[in-house]
């Protein structure tokens, strides 16, 4: 029988859905991978089910319902201040993971090298793999989770194809700034790399902290390849609708791509989604207050367990430092966590490109009461005596 292909072997099946598998098996609370136990909003819930009885069922244009690129287009207009053409600049996707990789495999030739911070979404390193390019790793630094500009410079260096940027960034909640972003752009732009960012968690920021979107920075819309998704923003994680941004010539080619991997998303999805794009700024201040109320809640409890952690910039996900309690590494940890707290997180070391165990990810997309009922469990780390027992 012959052997599959070798590049299979770089990389394991997703750490995330496993640990999803694992608390749906216990009965944990799945703190793991990043979806929310409530609704989207009303318009899309109504607009989804207009959709179904609409003429919507066969295949949309491959590269996006009219509508929704449109829509989608003027979305982007306002949050930007870039004139984007739903014709010659979007490209629609089945979620930003297929937008990476169409975005990869659009900007690199196999052998090519691409940078990639670690910590890192575990999908980027497969989508190198995938595309035939050779990740250089740059170290994320905690507890800030900054990177050393030697250490970047160095990279550059090395003549990469692309670097990828997740902003804000799964799975820290680094929140890059506006100084950071354009120092990536002038040695992207010194070293002619193309920059591809991965955006989802847009709209999740914390104060005092500012999402800076990289494709408006002064010369910057021709080198970036921006990926994103509607899965966090309007709670549709099961959806699948994300996009690709960029210039006429880049999605010229990534069409292509695209076209050949899926063909196209869904085409009620897409009609249905265009009641999300058109809600007022209004929406996105409340699903702002609404993530920070639940930052704090959790976070409350984190800091009564005593367990160090390091406070999102963004996005909904937080590494708790769980060395001190005596795993022979992170996912023991996770699996203990699962089992015997019955809060289910994901190891950190599965992120990391470095020997590093230190840290669970836990997320904090869920209703109030769901992350109170994982808090009271997770308090039962400050108990040592009930700690001593759970581990004989």
């Amino acid at each position: 029988m012959p052997s599959p292909a070798d590049r299979l072997s770089q990389f394991s099946e997703s750490v995330i859905r496993g640990m999803t598998r694992l608390a749906n098996s216990c009965g944990a609370i799945n703190l793991s991978q990043g979806f929310p136990d409530f609704d989207p909003p009303e318009e899309v819930l109504c607009a989804l089910e207009q959709a179904t009885r609409g003429p919507y069922h066969q295949y949309a244009v491959t590269w996006g319902a009219p509508r929704f690129r449109q829509a989608l287009a003027q979305k982007i207009t306002r949050n930007t201040g870039l004139e984007v053409d739903p014709d010659q600049h979007l490209v629609v996707t089945c979620g930003s993971t297929e937008a990476m990789m169409v975005a990869m495999m659009t900007a690199c030739n196999p052998g090519d090298k691409v940078i990639v911070f670690s910590p890192f979404y575990e999908n980027y390193a497969a989508d190198a793999i995938l595309s035939g390019a050779e990740p250089i790793y740059v170290t994320l630094n905690a507890p800030d989770f900054g990177y050393l500009r030697d250490e970047l410079v160095a990279a550059f260096e090395q003549k990469p194809k692309a670097i990828i940027v997740c902003n804000p960034s799964n799975p820290t909640g680094k929140v890059f700034t506006r100084e950071e972003l354009s120092e990536i752009l002038d040695l992207a732009t010194q070293h002619d790399a193309y920059v591809i960012t991965d955006e989802p968690y847009e709209h999740i920021v914390y104060e005092p902290h500012v999402h800076t979107y990289a494709c408006s920075l002064p010369g910057a819309f021709e080198r970036v390849i921006t990926c994103n998704s509607l899965s966090k923003t309007y709670s549709i994680t099961g959806w699948r609708l994300g996009y690709v941004l960029a210039s006429p010539e880049v999605i010229a080619q990534a069409r292509k791509v695209h076209d050949f991997l899926t063909v196209g998303a869904a085409a009620p999805l897409q009609e249905a989604a265009v009641a999300g794009l058109e809600l007022p700024d209004s929406y996105y201040e409340e699903l702002q207050a609404l993530y920070a109320r639940k930052k704090e809640l959790f976070l409350s409890y984190l800091r009564r367990t005593g367990l160090p952690f390091t406070e999102p910039q963004g996005a909904y996900y937080v590494m708790v430092d769980i060395s001190s309690l005596g795993f022979p590494n992170d996912t023991e940890a996770a699996k203990w966590f699962a089992r015997e707290l019955g809060v289910a997180g994901v190891p950190g070391s599965s992120f990391f490109r470095e020997p590093e165990h230190r840290f669970i990810r836990f997320h904090f997309a869920k209703k109030e009461e769901t992350l109170i009922a994982a808090g009271e469990r997770l308090l039962r780390l400050a108990d040592s005596d009930w700690m001593q027992r759970s581990k004989r």
